[in-house]
């Protein structure tokens, strides 16, 4: 039997094609072998990276043409835009960085709606039409509620719909022009920690530039930006838990074929069409267009609906994607729509936790819920984050302390600005539950939130 080794398979399907018995299926990211494999070998020999075997023989370890260091000033985990303005910044100062990302593409899969504001896009990069699918001038927020509907319609602000895998990739080639080492397909696996002091992290076996075994990667600062599910936080101690109740659970298509206007973003709020959320159309173009929606986590496992609860298990009475889809269907302009795309996931909509330093450590972005609580909004959170983060590494390794107490500055100045703003927007969030989320206060304060 053929042993896949799942962290080098690259998912490209050359090995299906070769297999005589059709015991080989490529699932979206995983190899399944299945037990009608007779040990031909061919599909170790059409493998481009080594990641299929005979059983019970030694994996050959392709070798990169440049190795990762032992040793650098900063470790960014995650190459998403704070990660990547990060490891950015901290190079054009001068440190030595490693930019780790453990999927093979940076920027896929998009976990994202991909709204952002034009005013603070551009004072970090210049915009680049490689990047942005649409330009949007205006808004469109429709409140439902007890069988009325209002709609209001606001123009000024402008902002991009970007497409996030060419955006997430031109930060990331903006990181290494400056010098740092980008890595993908290479997850770090746990820290390095002396004497309670957080020093470096580990990769795992087999890393397309590490080679076999573990590897150790010293660092004097760890920056964690590797998203809402980090586990670089968690294995520092700190507590990232997310409640239900402040969390979005979101499901997103990209819909072709559809009529909207081009230039304004619409936004749906409704208990009954969303509970605790909303639902989005972001224009992309060309016919296109990204729809979605988001649910409070806690809201859809309903009390006292049938089979909602089994034992001490609770059954969500409806999913995100039923939502989503009855949201699609009762707009004709979008129902004539077809999916090429769907993405799913959670957005944490939380303030940040009480800790996001430790001796050594840093959290940036989702990892750090840098997320507005109103709209789900983070990518430029979280550059805003990899930003202050970088530059307070800076100073920490200039003055030899890199202690939770140093390192603090980059949490102070966090909380004095963006911060700020993200905590008051929690605290509105708080205020109107969300069956009362059309008030009109409510939404005067998301429309703010939305430029």
């Amino acid at each position: 039997m053929i042993i896949v080794d799942s962290y080098r398979c690259a998912y490209c399907g050359g090995c299906v094609s070769v297999c005589p018995v059709d015991a080989l299926m490529l699932a979206e990211t995983r190899l399944i072998v299945n037990a009608d494999c007779i040990d031909c070998g061919n599909c170790v020999l059409a493998c481009p990276v080594g990641a299929l075997q005979p059983q019970g023989a030694e994996h050959a370890i392709p070798q990169s043409h440049r190795q990762v260091q032992r040793e650098y000033d900063l470790v960014v985990v995650g190459a998403g835009p704070g990660g990547a303005t990060a490891a950015q910044v901290a190079a054009q100062a001068g440190l030595s960085v490693l930019l780790l990302e453990k999927r093979q593409e940076i920027g896929s899969p998009v976990r994202c709606a991909e709204g952002v504001g034009r005013d603070q896009l551009t004072s970090f990069i210049e915009p680049d039409p490689r990047w942005i699918s649409a330009e949007v001038s205006q808004a469109e927020i429709t409140c439902v509620a007890d069988g009325s509907q209002r709609t209001m319609r606001a123009a000024g602000g402008r902002g991009y719909v970007l497409e996030r895998r060419v955006f997430d990739r031109a930060l990331a080639e903006r990181a290494a022009q400056a010098g740092a080492e980008v890595r993908v397909k290479t997850a770090a696996t746990g820290l390095l920690i002396e004497e309670g002091h957080i020093c470096g992290v580990r990769i795992g076996r087999g890393d397309f530039f590490t080679g076999p075994g573990e590897v150790q990667v010293r660092a004097r600062v760890v920056i964690a930006a590797d998203g809402v599910e980090s586990q670089v936080g968690r294995w520092a101690n700190l507590n990232l838990q997310l409640p239900l109740e402040d969390t979005l659970v979101c499901a997103q298509y990209l819909l072709a074929g559809v009529k909207i206007d081009p230039t304004c973003a619409g936004y749906t709020i409704s208990h009954e069409i969303a509970p605790g959320g909303y639902a989005w159309i972001f224009p992309k173009g060309e016919g296109k267009a990204n729809v979605g929606l988001g649910v409070q986590a806690d809201l859809p496992a309903l009390a006292g609906r049938p089979g909602w609860r089994v034992g001490a298990t609770k059954l969500r009475a409806e999913t995100v994607m039923d939502y989503l889809n009855r949201f699609i269907e009762s707009h004709p302009a979008l129902a004539q729509g077809y999916p090429v795309t769907l993405i799913a996931g959670n957005v944490p909509v939380a303030p940040s936790p009480s800790r996001i330093v430790t001796d050594g450590l840093m959290l940036v972005g989702d990892a750090a819920r840098q997320v507005d609580p109103l709209t789900g909004g983070g990518i430029l959170n979280a550059m805003t984050a990899g930003t202050l983060a970088a530059q307070v590494a800076v100073e920490a390794i200039a003055t030899g302390d890199t202690s939770a107490t140093f390192l603090s500055r980059y949490e102070e100045q966090w909380r004095a600005s963006t911060g700020r703003k993200l905590q008051r927007n929690y605290r509105l969030r708080q205020r109107f539950p969300p069956t009362q989320r059309t008030d009109e206060h409510f939404v005067r304060a998301f429309a703010l939130a939305a430029k």
